[in-house]
């Protein structure tokens, strides 16, 4: 019997429990001003019931359509999960298009990796399977940032192919190719 093999999908009611413990662990760590941290504080009083984290998912794959509603500075985004079978090992979204913000700050792309996940090479796995859906998406290259202390991040960007283009104050700014 071959192991299962971390892989990036649409985000999926399979994988309710594990996912529900990783956000125990990122709420246990106060994640900062993360994607996760944001479905935290606007969907984490739902997830416990199935209905709710399936509206949720729901909501969760809506927000790659062009006319799904949002708020003003955000754009579509396809959001993936990085899974083992069953187990939520972390999250990758993909912005279909930067606006000034991101262009800045945010980049096209953004991941976490649950805490008792990580150092285990996930972070570099999933921005790399995410090039080839990126360039799916008609985007090539990506931009990629991360704070200029982060050195974790640093190496995982640098690993997938990052180009570093410049530093704008705590932010470095990295483009990948994803052809």
């Amino acid at each position: 019997m071959i192991p299962a093999m971390p892989q990036l999908v649409l985000p999926t009611t399979s994988v309710h429990a594990s996912f529900l413990e990783a956000m125990g662990e990122f709420v246990a760590e106060h994640a900062g001003n993360t994607q996760t941290a944001a479905w935290i504080e606007s969907h984490g009083a739902t997830w416990r019931d199935p209905a709710g984290f399936a509206a949720f998912v729901d909501a969760v794959l809506a927000d790659a359509g062009e006319d799904t509603p949002r708020p003003a500075r955000h754009v579509p985004c396809t959001h993936l999960w990085w899974v083992d079978g069953q187990e939520y090992l972390g999250r990758l979204s993909i912005r279909h298009r930067l606006n000034e913000p991101l262009l800045h700050v945010g980049g096209h792309i953004g991941y976490d990796v649950r805490p008792s996940r990580r150092r285990e090479g996930h972070a570099t796995a999933m921005l790399q399977a995410a090039l080839p859906w990126a360039h799916h998406l008609g985007i090539d290259p990506v931009l990629v940032t991360c704070d200029d202390d982060n050195t974790g991040s640093i190496r995982v960007i640098e690993a997938a192919g990052g180009e570093l283009e410049d530093v704008r104050g705590v932010k470095r700014r990295y483009w990948i190719a994803t052809s």
